[in-house]
């Protein structure tokens, strides 16, 4: 099996280069073959368009086409490539994310139990140290060391929705008055 912290060592180089923040890696079971996942995010925007997918795509690509010519080949089976943005009800996945989306909703699944509850689900009231704090809907305000958190992502909402700005709006009224007229035609 391949380890994660090693593809994140060799991945985190090639997104920092290009000015992103590494997000996850992880692979997902595919009905054909497994996905190498890997989620990247603009610091100033949270958000990675197309163009920066493509770009840190080839470039990961580039690095395990290396390796896997010098003998060295991270992966030692078929696997998909996909890079991507986190997108709006993202993963969280590191410290400043419990802190950046503090006053949100998130859905985060322990390791162990806090309160008699191996999954939590409320306002994100935020991380202190290595501690996060979620205000739970069942069981009020809980507090577990980010080392207990299995899994975590935002939980899409008007207040998520307001909070996210998209990357940018440059030619949505070309395309909107363009599908007006395709459709009066």
């Amino acid at each position: 099996m391949t380890d994660i912290a090693t593809l994140t060592n060799l991945i985190k180089p090639e997104a920092d280069a290009l000015g992103f923040d590494l997000v996850r890696v992880q692979f997902v079971s595919g009905a054909e073959e497994p996905t190498l996942q890997i989620m990247a995010e603009r610091p100033e925007t949270g958000q990675l368009g197309i163009d920066d997918c493509a770009v840190l795509s080839r470039r990961i690509s580039a690095k395990f086409d290396d390796l896997e010519e010098a003998g060295r080949d991270p992966i030692d089976h078929a696997y998909r490539l996909e890079v991507s943005s986190p997108g709006i009800d993202r993963p969280l996945t590191r410290a400043k994310d419990f802190e950046n989306w503090a006053g949100h909703e998130a859905r985060v699944s322990l390791v162990e139990a806090v309160a008699g509850k191996k999954q939590l689900r409320g306002l994100l009231e935020g991380i202190s140290g290595d501690i996060i704090k979620i205000d739970d809907r069942k069981t009020g305000s809980q507090e577990t060391p980010l080392t207990n958190v299995h899994k975590a992502k935002l939980i899409l909402t008007d207040a998520l929705i307001a909070a996210t700005v998209p990357v940018s709006v440059a030619g949505v009224d070309e395309i909107d008055e363009q599908t007006l007229e395709e459709q009066e035609d």
